[in-house]
Formats: C-alpha cells, sequence, structure tokens
C-alpha cells in the first residue's frame, strides 16, 4: 500500500514541528517553502556565512530558534524539502508551484498550510514615499542582509513587535529615534487578567520595554498618526504625531517602520476553499478550524500564524497539534494524553492572544478617518476618497464589489496591506458593520508569478 502524500506548506515553526511529528510517526512528508531556508520569519536563518550571533539576530528567543534551526537539519535527510518554492494556488487536491521559472503540480492526500502571517498595516498619510517600511521588511533587512533600513529610524504602530524590532534595531547600533504607539496605557492594564495567563511572555515584554528606556530611546503611548512627512522623489524625512496629551509633534527621521500586530496568510486556505468566520475582538476573518487544526474542508489543516497568531512558541503546538490529526484522520495511533496535553498549552495562548488583541487594540477609528487626499492602496494608489465615494455614490458597501470599482486591493500585494483599512473606510462611509463589508478573497497567483513561467513535468 502506498505512503500517503502529505504536503506542508511553510517551514516556520508550526511547519518544522508538523514535520518532525509526522516524521515520527514513520512519514516523509513534502515540505514547500518560500524562502531560502528554514525559520520561517520570526527564525529567519540568514544566508550561509552571515556572521551576527543567534543572541543579536534572535534576542531572548534565541534558544527557541536555535532549537527549532537544529530540529529541521535532522530531519533534512527524512523529509522532501523544496525551498524557494512559492505555492501560488491550491486546486483539485493539488498545491501548485513556481521555482526557477517552471510551475509544477503537487497532488496531496493530506495538506497542512503553515502559510504564517504578514503585518496587520493601517496606512498612515505619506506611507507611500520611500523609506516607509513594514516591521516585517525592518526585520528582513536586519537579519537577512545586515541592514538597518535608515539612519535614523521612527517606529509606529501597536503591538509587541513593535517593540521588539525596535530594540533588534537599538542593539544593532542604529539610532531609534522614538517608538510611537497608538494604544493607550490604560488597554494594558484592562488586559492583565488575560495577559497572566502567559507571565513569562509579558516579563520578557517588559524587559524590551526597561531596555528601549535605558538605551534613552522616547516611547510615546496613546499617539495619533498624522502624517509620515517627506517628498515623493527623495522620501522619508520625518513624522508628525498628536501625544495622547493633544500636543502636536514632529520627529525627524529617514524611516520609519510601521504594524499592528499581525495578519494569518490566509490566501491558500481560501483557495482550498475552507470556511472563515469573523472574529470582533480583532475585527478581521480567520478561517474556522477545530482545536487541532482541521479546516471545514476535509484533507486540509491549518496550523500557526496562518490560522491564529499565537507566536512563535503557540505556533509550534499548532504545528504539532495539525500533525497528530492528520495521522489520527489518517488511521494512524494517537495519544490522546499527548493531544490533550497540547490542546491545554494552546489553550492558554489563545487566552493570551485574546490578551494582546484587548492591550494593543486595532485603530479602526484612526483607520476609518484617513484623510481622503491620503494614499490607502499603495499598490495601485488609490486614495481613501475614492473608496469612500465608492461606497457612498456607487452603493459599494461590500469590499470586494469596491474593489472592482475603485481598484483598491487590485494589486501585487492583493490587499494584505490596505484591506483591513479599506474596511473601516467602507463600513464608515456606508454607516455599515465591519463584518458586514466582508473581506477581500483570495486569488490565483496569490504572489506575483512571472509571465515567462513554464509549465513543468508533473
Amino acid at each position: 500500500m502506498a505512503e500517503p502524500r502529505i504536503i506542508i506548506i511553510g517551514a516556520g515553526p508550526a511547519g518544522v514541528r508538523a514535520a518532525e511529528t509526522l516524521v515520527k510517526a514513520g512519514l516523509a512528508p513534502l515540505v514547500l517553502d518560500e524562502n531560502a531556508r528554514d525559520g520561517g520569519q520570526i527564525y529567519r536563518r540568514p544566508p550561509e556565512g552571515f556572521r551576527r550571533p543567534a543572541t543579536e539576530l534572535y534576542g531572548t528567543e534565541a534558544g527557541r530558534a536555535e532549537a527549532l534551526h537544529t530540529t529541521f537539519d535532522r530531519l533534512r535527510g527524512n523529509i522532501d524539502y523544496r525551498p524557494r518554492h512559492l505555492v501560488w494556488n491550491i486546486a483539485d487536491n493539488h498545491a501548485h508551484t513556481v521555482h526557477d521559472g517552471i510551475s509544477e503540480a503537487h497532488p496531496y492526500d493530506a495538506l497542512l498550510i503553515a502559510s504564517g502571517a504578514t503585518d496587520r498595516l493601517m496606512p498612515v498619510k505619506g506611507w507611500h514615499r520611500a523609506g516607509a517600511y513594514s516591521l516585517g521588511a525592518a526585520q528582513i533587512a536586519l537579519k537577512a542582509q545586515a541592514l538597518a533600513i535608515g539612519r535614523r529610524v521612527v517606529f509606529m504602530g501597536s503591538g509587541p513587535l513593535l517593540y521588539l524590532v525596535a530594540h533588534q534595531y537599538a542593539k544593532a547600533g542604529a539610532e531609534v529615534a522614538a517608538v510611537l504607539d497608538t494604544a493607550p496605557f490604560s488597554a494594558q492594564v484592562r488586559a492583565l487578567p488575560l495577559l497572566l495567563a502567559r507571565p513569562d511572555v509579558m516579563a520578557k515584554g517588559a524587559a524590551l520595554l526597561l531596555g528601549l528606556t535605558r538605551l534613552g530611546i522616547p516611547v510615546h503611548r496613546g499617539i495619533t498618526p498624522v502624517e509620515i512627512t517627506g517628498e515623493d522623489e527623495t522620501g522619508v524625512t520625518g513624522v508628525t504625531i498628536r501625544l495622547a496629551s493633544g500636543e502636536t509633534r514632529h520627529i525627524d527621521a529617514d524611516a520609519v517602520g510601521l504594524g499592528w500586530h499581525l495578519r494569518p496568510e490566509t490566501q491558500l486556505a481560501d483557495l482550498a476553499g475552507c470556511a472563515f468566520t469573523f472574529e470582533p475582538l480583532t475585527r478581521q476573518f480567520f478561517p474556522e478550524i477545530d482545536p487541532d487544526g482541521r479546516s471545514t474542508v476535509p484533507s486540509v489543516y491549518l496550523a500557526g500564524d496562518g490560522a491564529r497568531t499565537l507566536g512563535a512558541d503557540g505556533a509550534e503546538i499548532a504545528g504539532k497539534l495539525a500533525a497528530l490529526a492528520v495521522l489520527g484522520d489518517l488511521g494512524r495511533p494517537v495519544s490522546a494524553e499527548t493531544v490533550a496535553g497540547l490542546r491545554r498549552q494552546r489553550a492558554r495562548m489563545e487566552r493570551f492572544r485574546q490578551g494582546l488583541a484587548q492591550a494593543f487594540p486595532w485603530p479602526a477609528g484612526l483607520a476609518a478617518a484617513l484623510p481622503d487626499e491620503a494614499i490607502l492602496c499603495r499598490c495601485e494608489a488609490i486614495r481613501a476618497g475614492e473608496v469612500r465615494e465608492v461606497a457612498t455614490t456607487k452603493g459599494a458597501g461590500e469590499i470586494n464589489r469596491a474593489k472592482a470599482l475603485s481598484r483598491v486591493g487590485m494589486g501585487r500585494c492583493q490587499g494584505r496591506y490596505c484591506g483591513h483599512a479599506a474596511a473601516e473606510v467602507i463600513a464608515k462611509a456606508a454607516n455599515m458593520s465591519i463584518d458586514s463589508v466582508g473581506r477581500l478573497r483570495g486569488q490565483a497567483p496569490v504572489k506575483p508569478v512571472s509571465i515567462a513561467t513554464v509549465k513543468g513535468a508533473s
């Protein structure tokens, strides 16, 4: 009897632990990874010959990063690992990839999607100028190229990643001009009961904040972004904000890192036919999963930040659970005690996730109030006023209808960076609830594929 064909998409914390679990059960999964090396975004492995030590690259998470890398190195002989393979479509029980200009279709009996997450961004007037980056892009520059995004950098947004990246830059020797958080400190106080589900992680967060303070880096909470200043030809020159006190302040900078938590990469789950549900707490749609990662589509499993953003260690647990679900559904023996223990750990991390969402809320009101003249969709250079107009004068109260009429979210990022803010603009303009505005549907290819791509032998 042929062994089941199991595909794992992604080699970050969830994908690696899923592969490890399957290998222990005697299976050899195909691991498709868009990146050149394993580790995902959070534990991204630098190129060969990179000299910065793990303690500088990953900070307090260096031990976990190295453990994951070591595990994957041990697995290499027991899996079919395909780096630099972009999965651009899921259709008819095949994962479609492109690598070096060749497209192939890989059949599967079980598909485990561990696609990770990207930055959740809120457009700010002037964010289209050169020198405005996401927090994730700022991390990649530091980890993969040993470069800073600018000589004098401001980090603005909300959530733990904001403080982590600022601290990483400061430790690397970059000049961090300020850390600007839209969340008020009072929100973090109110979220304490949920945050106490993981006191160790809270302590790490407090240590990051203390480290920034000791380095003399100003941290402002409860701010309102006004504008990223500069010229379209020459780029960013600074950031203008309104402090919680009401005072307007300008900070000189030649680069800005932006990010408001993370958003799951759900396009592949969408193409696989998975159902989605709206979560009022974070004001976004998530794919539906059971406690172990089963989606609403038989043979399709979701794990890690691509389903729920539980952090790197939470992704590892989710990867193990999803792999055990695969094994159980294939009729392989699975320890009920092991599954129960992992579920308990995941539940604790879910409480902490909800605490973070309360402590560092998505600034829906700020997104909805984006000035008419501000660029909302950077790919297509669509202004907020254009989206408001189609919502109010053309009845485009559903986001895919607004996309068709205004081109918002029609660019190469497929709305990853503008979609959530566009929904807030539409909801406010059309006087609708945010859930009724809906979500941008995933389209193949999920990322740009060269027109020169040719079909492979598969």
